[in-house]
């Protein structure tokens, strides 16, 4: 065999996502792109705000030297000064460009701190369901994922993460607004959360860390507000990048925060500087680190993608679909009328309507649709929705 054995095992079992994102490319290329309806990716369809386009035309003809050159791994200072100052007002209390590292993306802002926490064999704690690429970056640094079933409505069993705790445990990770669900964890359950942590970190005699995925802050609706970790609890990072609510995901640029708290401050901003080095990123691309800076107020229009969601909801709740009603992200992730989920996709292929398995996101009997796609595509979908409901439930 000529690649390793455990990637070659990584490779049969990896994302759904992207199997069906093939899927499609194939499918269109046999019945025509209008004919296929493709929500399995999150890939957004809106475009980023024009003032993003101003920002890198200002920035491509500044002409002073040293622009392209490298910096300090953890960014470009007036990068993270600007982060920091939009963390302080965000969550009204002090954040310094020290607390701070621009990452390649929330993935690689993941790998930087996991990197940074874990020693081999620890556990980190992951309610279901939820982005399976969690697993892949665990198994990068010797972590085990332990995952806990969230409640039915996609809420925070604490019943299940505390049974779930044991000397083994180094961090929760937590990701609000959620993929595959959409739900947004209220400040209550942040807060209880925290107190539970605190409480087994005492016990346990070391910090178990929160960690926060929260590439999707800004995509919320209905006047949903996600109140931060950071405020809940002192050993926490947040991690999040602006492929989504800039729509710049082929960008790759992020950044991970830790609480200005947190234990040890020092050795944990000294490795995750290292981690980011050392991982190969080296540095987050230096001219969407300075673009970023100056469009932290912005995103795209949110009322276009709640406008997406409200014409999913409405019209697979017609079709006779049951789900819970997503307060952020663009993904709906409704029960299917059968166990096998696999087989519920396989039936929605066979109308050219691609999905992705609750399974891929150990969400079991579940289906995941993106609806970060065209109006149209979900306007001509529903035939086929309804079709394949009405078949299963004969």
């Amino acid at each position: 065999m000529p690649i390793s054995k455990k990637i070659q095992t990584s490779v049969e079992r990896a994302s759904w996502i992207r199997k069906m994102f093939e899927e499609g490319i194939a499918r269109r290329a046999k019945y025509g792109a209008e004919n296929v309806f493709d929500f399995s990716i999150g890939n957004p369809n809106l475009e980023p705000p024009p003032k993003f386009k101003q920002v890198l035309k200002d920035i491509a003809n500044d002409a002073r030297p040293g622009q392209h050159g490298y910096m300090p791994n953890a960014g470009h200072v007036e990068t993270r000064r600007a982060v920091a100052d939009y963390l302080s007002k965000l969550n009204g209390r002090i954040f310094v460009p020290d607390d701070v590292v621009m990452t390649v993306g929330a993935g690689g802002g993941l790998n930087v701190v996991l990197k940074t926490i874990l020693n081999p064999g620890e556990e980190v704690i992951i309610p279901s369901p939820y982005f399976m690429e969690y697993n892949f970056y665990l198994d990068n640094h010797q972590g085990i994922p332990k995952v806990v079933k969230a409640k039915p409505d996609f809420s925070l069993d604490f019943v299940a993460i505390e049974k779930a705790i044991n000397e083994k445990t180094k961090a929760i990770l937590v990701n609000s607004p959620n993929n595959p669900t959409g739900v947004v964890y209220t400040r209550q359950d942040l807060d209880t959360l925290g107190q539970l942590l605190n409480a087994y970190s005492r016990k346990l005699g070391q910090p178990i860390y929160l960690v926060s995925d929260e590439p999707y802050r800004k995509i919320v609706y209905d006047g949903v507000r996600v109140p931060s970790v950071l405020n809940a609890y002192q050993e926490s990072f947040v991690i999040t990048s602006f492929s989504k609510d800039l729509s710049l995901p082929g960008e790759r640029i992020g950044y991970a925060a830790v609480n200005p708290d947190i234990s040890d401050k020092k050795s944990v901003m000294n490795g995750m500087i290292l981690c980011n080095r050392v991982l190969g990123y080296v540095n987050a691309p230096s001219l969407m680190q300075r673009a970023v800076a100056l469009l932290l107020e912005e995103s795209v229009d949110i009322s276009l993608y709640q406008k997406k969601r409200d014409m999913l909801c409405n019209g697979l709740a017609d079709c006779g679909y049951e789900f819970q009603k997503p307060q952020g992200a663009f993904y709906l992730f409704p029960r299917t009328p059968i166990e096998d989920d696999v087989a519920f996709v396989a039936a929605l292929q066979e109308e050219n309507i691609l999905a992705v398995p609750g399974s891929g996101f150990y969400g079991p009997g579940h289906v995941r649709i993106a609806y970060c796609v065209d109006d149209r595509t979900i306007e001509k979908a529903m035939p086929g929705f309804a079709k394949v409901m009405k078949n299963f439930k004969k």
